[in-house]
């Protein structure tokens, strides 16, 4: 099977892949340039990651905090560029160390060429990583 390449089915391939909880082929998607931007990270959190390796890094212990379970409420929106679309979309599972439930909603502006994720801004809640015993990617920020 050929991989998806247009944006929409790109993204929502790259979903399937993060519920399968399979990081090396969600990071296969990404273009080896690929830059991941979090515009609204907290303080001590990453605000950029440049290249596909600094991703996968970023991404790999995803699994061990963060059990997902679905994406409810999935809105894939086109823009006038083909190449990019914006994201509305809601995730929930649990927080693998605490057990307690995980809820979050995000906007993100994807954007993919020749069927490789090139610019991913996720646009999520930092407020939510302040509350008590919350911690969505480990120690290594």
């Amino acid at each position: 099977m050929s991989a998806p390449t247009s944006p929409a089915d790109l993204y929502r391939h790259s979903l399937r892949l993060l519920l399968d909880k399979n990081i090396p082929a969600w990071v296969g998607l990404w273009a080896e340039g690929g830059v991941m931007e979090f515009p609204f990270a907290p303080q001590g959190w990453p605000e950029r990651l440049a290249g596909k390796e600094a991703i996968a890094a970023y991404m790999r212990p995803y699994p061990d905090h963060i059990d997902l379970h679905d994406f409810p409420d999935l809105r894939i929106h086109q823009t006038t560029d083909p190449e990019t679309i914006v994201v509305e979309m809601r995730s929930v599972g649990r927080l693998v160390e605490t057990d307690s439930p995980f809820d979050m909603t995000y906007i993100a502006v994807v954007t993919a060429q020749d069927g490789r994720i090139t610019s991913y801004r996720d646009y999520w809640n930092p407020l939510a990583v302040l509350e008590p015993g919350t911690d969505f990617t480990g120690s290594d920020r």
